[in-house]
C-alpha cells in the first residue's frame, strides 16, 4: 500500500515555510521549487515540474510529468498539469520581477528556460531558509528515521560479519550488504546535496583503501575508479585487513548514517585499537553535548582543544585530506544541517538529528573510528542506530 505523506504534515511545511520567509525577507513575493527533494518535501511527490508558492495565495504544484502519479501519491491540494510553463504563465496575471529559488542546485538553462514565460529580473536564493526549516525534524519524520536506524544497526551489527570471506571483493560486498538493506526495508538509495555527488550505499572499503583521496568532504575514501570514484573496486579481502563501512540507510525518502569496523582474522596494532577506541569515546562525548541551546561550532571547539597533536595527525581524514567538522545534520539529504564544525553558530533544537563521525586514519592500514545518528534531545544525544562500539574481530 502506498505511504503518502500526511496532509497536516505537508501544510505544517508549506506554513513554517512562509513564516520564516516572512521574518528573513519581509517583501518577498513569490518562490519558485524545481528540485525533487525540496519538491518531495513540500508535496509528498517528486515529479518533473515547478511549485510556486506565492506569498498572498495559495501554492500550487505545476507537474509536467507524471500528474497520474502525482495526484495518486500526493495529498497537496492544489496539483495541476502543465505542458511547459506557457501554461502557468497564462493564469497569472501579475508575475513580480524578483524570484525566490534553490540557488544551490538548480540547472542555469532551466531557469532561463522559466525566465522566457515571466517577467523574472532578478532572484535571491531560498536555501538557506529551507535548509533551516528541514534541519528541525517532525514526529513523523523522526519515526521514520529510527525505522531506517533499525535497518542500519543490524545489518551492520548483526548480519555484516557473515558476509566476510577472504577474497571477496570490496564490490560484492557492497551488493550482498545493499541486498540485505532492501530486504529490511531500505529505500534503495543515498541522498545527498553536495553537488555531483551520488552513491549507491557508501564507502566500502578493505585496509588502506578507505584513505585514499575522495572528492566526497568526508574523512574516508576508497579507490574506486577514474569514471565512478564514489563507489567500491575490485580489491580483495585479505587476512588482517580492517574493513571500513560508512553506509546511508532510508525509509521513504529520510536517512540515517552509520560506520562500522571489523577486523578480519588478525590482529589490530595496540596503538591502532586505542586510536580505535579513543574515537569512540570522542563520539561519546560529542552525543552528551547534543542538548537544545549547545552551538555547534562551540562543540566543536570544545573537543578539538581536549586533542593533543599527535592524535589531531590524520584525524578526520588522512594527510590534506582533513575534514573540519565532527558531526552533521541529516534527514532527506545525508548531509543537512547543522554541522559541528567552526562556524556554525545556531543553537541545538529538540528534534535535530545529526550524524556524528570521529575518524582517524593510520598509515598503511586504513580508517578506525566510529559514525552514528543521533536525536537532540534534553539528555543529550538519543542514538538510533545501534550500540556496537565497532572494530568487530571476525576470526
Amino acid at each position: 500500500m502506498m505511504k503518502k505523506v500526511p496532509a497536516d504534515e505537508l501544510k505544517k511545511r508549506m506554513d513554517g515555510f512562509k513564516h520564516q520567509m516572512d521574518n528573513s525577507h519581509p517583501d518577498w513575493e513569490i518562490a519558485a521549487i524545481f528540485t525533487n527533494i525540496n519538491m518531495y518535501y513540500f508535496t509528498g511527490t517528486m515529479q518533473d515540474g515547478v511549485l510556486l508558492i506565492p506569498r498572498e495565495e495559495e501554492p500550487a504544484l505545476w507537474v509536467r510529468r507524471s500528474y497520474k502519479r502525482a495526484l495518486e501519491e500526493s495529498l497537496f491540494p492544489h496539483i495541476n498539469s502543465m505542458d511547459s510553463f506557457r501554461n502557468i504563465a497564462v493564469t497569472i496575471s501579475h508575475f513580480p520581477e524578483e524570484v525566490f529559488l534553490e540557488t544551490d542546485n538548480l540547472p542555469l538553462g532551466q531557469y532561463h528556460r522559466f525566465r522566457k514565460h515571466f517577467p523574472v529580473q532578478r532572484f535571491k536564493s531560498l536555501d538557506p531558509v529551507i535548509n533551516k526549516l528541514r534541519s528541525l525534524k517532525s514526529k513523523y519524520e523522526l519515526d521514520l528515521m529510527k525505522k531506517a536506524g533499525k535497518i542500519q544497526g543490524r545489518v551492520l551489527e548483526e548480519m555484516v560479519p557473515s558476509l566476510l570471506k577472504t577474497g571477496i571483493t570490496e564490490s560484492q560486498l557492497t551488493a550482498s550488504i545493499y541486498q540485505l538493506m532492501i530486504q529490511e526495508g531500505h529505500h534503495g538509495v543515498t541522498r545527498f546535496g553536495m553537488f555531483d555527488t551520488q552513491m549507491v550505499l557508501g564507502q566500502i572499503c578493505f585496509g588502506d583503501s578507505s584513505i585514499y583521496p575522495s572528492y566526497l568532504n568526508s574523512p574516508g575514501g576508497n579507490y574506486g575508479s577514474p569514471a565512478v570514484p564514489l563507489f567500491a573496486s575490485n580489491r580483495k579481502l585479505k587476512e588482517g585487513e580492517v574493513v571500513f563501512v560508512d553506509v546511508g540507510c532510508g525509509v521513504q525518502g529520510y536517512h540515517t548514517d552509520k560506520t562500522m569496523t571489523y577486523l578480519f582474522k588478525g590482529s589490530l596494532p595496540q596503538s591502532a585499537r586505542e586510536d580505535h577506541e579513543r574515537c569512540v569515546h570522542i563520539q561519546n562525548k560529542l552525543a552528551s553535548l547534543l542538548k537544545p541551546g549547545a552551538i555547534p561550532a562551540e562543540i566543536y571547539q570544545q573537543i578539538m582543544d581536549d586533542l593533543e597533536p599527535a592524535f589531531l595527525e590524520n584525524f578526520m581524514g588522512y594527510g590534506d585530506n582533513q575534514v573540519k567538522f565532527l558531526g552533521h545534520g541529516i534527514g532527506l539529504i545525508i548531509d543537512e544541517l547543522p554541522v559541528i564544525a567552526p562556524g556554525f553558530l545556531e543553537p541545538l533544537q529538540e528534534g535535530m538529528v545529526l550524524a556524528l563521525e570521529p575518524k582517524k586514519a593510520i598509515k598503511d592500514l586504513g580508517m578506525v573510528g566510529i559514525e552514528n545518528t543521533f536525536i537532540v534531545t534534553k539528555k543529550g544525544g538519543k542514538c538510533i542506530t545501534g550500540d556496537n562500539p565497532g572494530m568487530i574481530n571476525i576470526h
